[in-house]
């Protein structure tokens, strides 16, 4: 129990701990070798120095102490690739491990969410929103029905009204006293006044007459 508690997060440490470590090392070879490649150079400068005194042998030992520290440099610098390929082989395999752990996490909440949710559950709330849903659709469908609109008339009474209406009418007409029809009115359109007739002038003769007709009449 304690191990699955408690044993990701020392693993982890340990991970960082070694990589510290790595790092550590890693830089310490570097220093190792800046001072190899100083020493080095410095016994070509001796070797040039004897080589100008003429003292050969003095100068051969230089190299040879030359040598022997570009060899320890090779060596330092295969260990620090060796080093560095741990380094990415470590941090390689810390990103798999949590991955793997947050894909494990994911899985087990994905695992208590479906098993929290019963599929009955489910079909019995979907059912329950598609009554509600049936429901609402008939109200809304009830309240934009117009008022009348579903009343049942026969179309047959309303054809015999509507003769008794027609015939009661025609009695009325002709049991009224015959009149002068009213002359019809002329249609004139709209934004145009019919013309006025032009007064005629009278003749003589016509003025004649009507003052007799004047006088007749006092």
């Amino acid at each position: 129990m304690f191990t699955k508690l408690f044993g990701k997060p020392k693993q982890e440490a340990n991970a960082l701990m070694t990589l510290d470590k790595l790092n550590e090392t890693l830089e310490m070879l570097e220093k190792k070798e800046k001072v190899l490649l100083k020493k080095a150079s410095a016994e070509v400068e001796k070797a040039k120095d004897y080589t100008r005194a003429k003292n050969k042998r003095a100068a051969i030992q230089c190299l040879k102490r030359k040598k022997l520290y570009e060899q320890q440099v090779e060596q330092l610098g295969n260990f620090q690739l060796r080093i560095h390929d741990q380094m990415i082989l470590l941090e390689g395999a810390k990103a798999t491990t949590e991955t793997v752990d947050a894909l494990r996490s994911g899985a087990s909440a994905m695992k208590a969410m479906q098993k929290a949710t019963n599929i009955d559950d489910v079909d019995k709330t979907m059912d329950e929103i598609n009554e509600q849903t049936e429901n609402m659709k008939q109200i809304q469908e009830a309240l934009s029905t117009p008022i009348g609109a579903a009343a049942d008339f026969d179309e047959d009474e309303l054809e015999a009204e509507l003769e008794e209406l027609e015939s009661a009418e025609l009695e009325e007409e002709l049991l009224q006293p015959a009149t002068t029809a009213p002359a019809a009115p002329v249609h004139v359109p709209a934004g145009r006044q019919p013309a006025r007739p032009a007064p005629q002038r009278r003749t003589a003769e016509e003025d004649e007459l009507a003052a007799l007709q004047a006088e007749m009449a006092l």
